[in-house]
């Protein structure tokens, strides 16, 4: 199959599926035919996690991402093999917010917030330009960690006056993104965030995924994060998936695959 990459950014792909039991209960090799698709996507390049859901609005889910997209589907096709019945999916990719910081927004920041000039801002510049780097690497060819708990859902700016996002200037825009990323940034080391755009790819905008080690953590950042006026305003949100991440051996097990 010839491959499909993305001009800028990884696909990914959220899959939630069902176990058909009476299938399952018929084929001894019912969990390996998933864990050979998982094996094969991996050793392709790409990544993948499988969490057990919590809930019955599925009983398992994969996260799947990487730079071929027709590796992407090729997978999904490999997990209908096994005894699952599709039942629901959201597909993305991994990009940079429009909203980033520029050089110029922090060398006028230094400037003005921190009084510093000549080579002392210098300085402090190239230091934000490294971990920029690394951030903005991070952004568009994640390294997914393995934490024991994932949240999803897909939301959408609002389109509807008075609250159109899109009717308000970029710098309006911007400024407003600045404070919502303010709220994000306080969480870092017990949760990670990847948002990844699906305008013109699928039903919403965004994809949200969170992974973090306390189910807690997922709550309260949703919370927080609800009361400042981008998500206040000018956000609507679609369902909130949470699953247990683990070996897919043992996420399989959890919900009657073996």
């Amino acid at each position: 199959m010839e491959p499909v990459i993305p001009s800028l950014g990884w696909g990914v792909l959220h899959l939630f599926f069902d176990v058909d039991r009476a299938r399952a209960e018929c084929d001894p090799n019912a969990a390996t035919l998933v864990l050979d698709a998982v094996e094969s996507l991996e050793a392709d390049g790409h990544q993948a996690l499988v969490f057990a859901v919590l809930g019955h609005k599925a009983d398992i889910g994969v996260m799947a991402l990487g730079p071929d997209i027709a590796r992407l589907q090729a997978f999904q096709q490999e997990l209908l093999t096994a005894p699952l019945i599709p039942k629901d999916s959201y597909f993305s990719l991994t990009e940079l917010s429009e909203y980033t910081t520029t050089e110029a927004d922090e060398r006028d920041r230094l400037a003005t917030e921190e009084n510093l000039a000549g080579e002392e801002l210098e300085a402090k510049l190239a230091v934000w330009k490294d971990r920029m780097v690394h951030y903005q690497e991070q952004r568009i060819h994640p390294n997914l960690p393995k934490k024991k708990v994932i949240g999803f859902y897909p939301m959408s700016k609002r389109r509807v006056a008075p609250d159109n996002w899109y009717e308000l200037s970029f710098e309006e825009r911007k400024q407003l993104m600045a404070g919502h990323g303010k709220i994000g940034r306080t969480y870092a080391g017990r949760i990670v965030q990847l948002i990844t755009g699906s305008t013109g790819l699928d039903d919403w905008e965004w994809g949200v995924t969170l992974l973090a080690d306390d189910p807690v953590v997922l709550k309260e950042i949703v919370m927080e994060m609800r009361f400042d006026v981008v998500s206040a305003r000018y956000a609507d949100f679609g369902p909130f998936i949470t699953g247990l991440v683990l070996e897919p051996v043992v996420a399989l097990e959890r919900v009657g695959l073996t």
